[in-house]
């Protein structure tokens, strides 16, 4: 039996490096959130909850009733709030899924072809996360055993990064092959 996977798309942030909200920059006329939205989708990830801060009402506006839309006002705080948020809205959820997979929008290289991947590792204790070629990033599958202590260990802007740290538990799956994992925070990010 295939675990009920919902997928957390983290898009809060001001984008401050990059001088303006990466989910409103448009890469081949698509706009990021719109992008990193449609890989989950087309990536068998459902529901999709997408979280919002910086510039909520134009990120939402895009994404115009499509999915589900969790804000978070304490955006400004890092990534973390927004997983925080984001786990919280998923444990509402009814049917509760089995896992998250956790993706963000600054990761545009990165379609349902690796999603499926991932998504096909899911289930309630599972730990997963994209490799390329080797080397750990994302999206990351958290089953939902470890949502309260993910959410619990989220400090700053580095999401879940501390929690994952040196444990032994986390499944790699590589998607080196079918996906770039570079995330992009500069506009000369876009120009590579």
């Amino acid at each position: 039996m295939t675990a009920m996977t919902a997928g957390i798309l983290l898009a809060a942030g001001a984008g401050r490096r990059f001088g303006g909200p990466k989910a409103l920059v448009e890469i081949d006329g698509e706009p990021m959130v719109l992008r990193a939205l449609r890989a989950l989708r087309e990536g068998t990830v459902d529901p999709v909850l997408v979280v919002v801060g910086a510039h909520a009402a134009e990120v939402s506006a895009l994404l115009a009733g499509a999915t589900a839309v969790v804000i978070n006002p304490d955006w400004d705080e890092g990534m973390s709030s927004s997983l925080r948020a984001g786990l919280n809205a998923v444990e509402r959820l009814d049917p509760r899924p089995d896992a998250v997979l956790l993706h963000l929008v600054d990761l545009p290289w990165v379609g349902a072809e690796a999603v499926r991947r991932l998504s096909a590792v899911a289930g309630p204790e599972v730990i997963a996360r994209a490799a390329y070629d080797g080397v750990p990033g994302h999206p990351v599958v958290i089953g939902r055993e470890h949502w309260a202590a993910v959410a619990a260990g989220a400090t700053g802007d580095k999401g879940a990064r501390s929690w994952l740290a040196g444990r032994s538990d986390v499944l790699l799956v590589e998607c080196g092959d079918i996906a770039r994992g570079q995330d992009v925070d500069t506009p000369a990010d876009l120009e590579r």
